[in-house]
C-alpha cells in the first residue's frame, strides 16, 4: 500500500507514513480473544488494513503474566504504527485490560457481534468533545469522602478515565440502603435530559450517590456514555 499523500510505499497497509507524515488511518477497532486478536483499521468507512496477532496461553503461573503482557503489547504496537484518532475494543477483558495499560489511547467500547459493522454505523453519530484532563481534575465537589475505600476511589478513578466525563462531585452517604455482601459495587444509572448521569457506589448497607457530568449535552448521547461506563466498570469487576 502506498501513502495516499505522497504515495510513499508503506511498510504495512494503514501505517502512518513517516516521510510526509500523514495518516493512513484514522480509526483502529480491535476485537480480542484470549489467543487471538484482530486489529482492522478504517480511513473513514474503508478498510484498508486487518492485521492478526496470536499467542499460545501460558499455562505455568510463573509466566503467565509476561505473556500475557508480551502479547498486549504486541497488539498496542499493532495499533501504534497507524497513530489512529480513535481506538475502538472489544473481547476478552484481561486482554484489554493490558492492552490498555500498554496503549495510552482512550478507548471506545463497540458491540462484540460485529464490531466494525458497529463502528461504520457509529460514524453517524454526532462527535462529543473529549475531555482530556487528569483524572484527578476531574474528581471534585464538597464531599470528599468516598465510601468503599481504595476499591470506592478505583470506581470513580475508572468513571474519571472516560473520555466523555468531564468531572465527578461526589454526593452524601446515606447509611440506610440494603445491604450488599460482594463489597463495592458500582452503577450509572439512566442520563437526564442534559446527558449527565449518577453514579451509585455501594458497600455493605452504604450508598453514595456521585453526579457524574458528561459532554453528551442530551439523554440519547448520555446513554452511550452510561453503557460505556457501566462496561468500563465491569471490566474492572465492579459492576453492580
Amino acid at each position: 500500500m502506498e501513502c495516499r499523500c505522497c504515495a510513499t510505499t508503506l511498510e504495512r497497509p494503514g501505517d502512518y507514513c513517516l516521510v510526509c507524515r500523514s495518516a493512513n488511518t484514522d480509526t483502529a477497532v480491535i476485537d480480542c480473544e484470549r489467543e487471538r486478536a484482530t486489529v482492522t483499521c478504517l480511513l473513514e468507512e474503508t478498510v484498508v488494513a486487518e492485521r492478526t496477532v496470536t499467542t499460545k496461553r501460558e499455562t505455568d503461573e510463573r509466566w503467565a503474566p509476561a505473556e500475557l503482557r508480551n502479547f498486549a503489547g504486541r497488539i498496542a504496537d499493532e495499533v501504534r504504527r497507524k497513530r489512529p484518532e480513535e481506538v475502538y475494543a472489544t473481547g476478552h477483558r484481561d486482554v484489554l485490560q493490558a492492552i490498555r495499560a500498554d496503549l495510552h489511547y482512550p478507548f471506545y467500547r463497540v458491540a462484540d457481534d460485529d464490531p466494525v459493522e458497529a463502528v461504520v454505523r457509529k460514524r453517524g453519530d454526532p462527535a462529543l468533545e473529549v475531555v482530556e484532563a487528569p483524572v484527578e481534575e476531574k474528581l471534585g465537589g464538597s464531599h470528599s469522602t468516598v465510601i468503599g475505600d481504595r476499591a470506592g476511589r478505583r470506581a470513580l478513578q475508572t468513571v474519571a478515565g472516560h473520555p466523555h466525563v468531564k468531572k465527578i462531585i461526589p454526593g452524601p452517604i446515606d447509611a440506610g440502603g440494603a445491604s450488599s455482601p460482594t463489597g463495592v459495587r458500582a452503577k450509572a444509572t439512566r442520563a437526564d435530559e442534559h446527558g449527565n448521569v449518577r453514579l451509585l457506589l455501594r458497600d455493605g448497607s452504604s450508598v453514595q450517590e456521585n453526579r457524574v457530568v458528561t459532554t453528551a449535552g442530551d439523554r440519547e448521547l448520555g446513554e452511550h456514555v452510561r453503557d460505556d461506563l457501566n462496561d468500563a466498570l465491569a471490566e474492572a469487576e465492579l459492576r453492580d
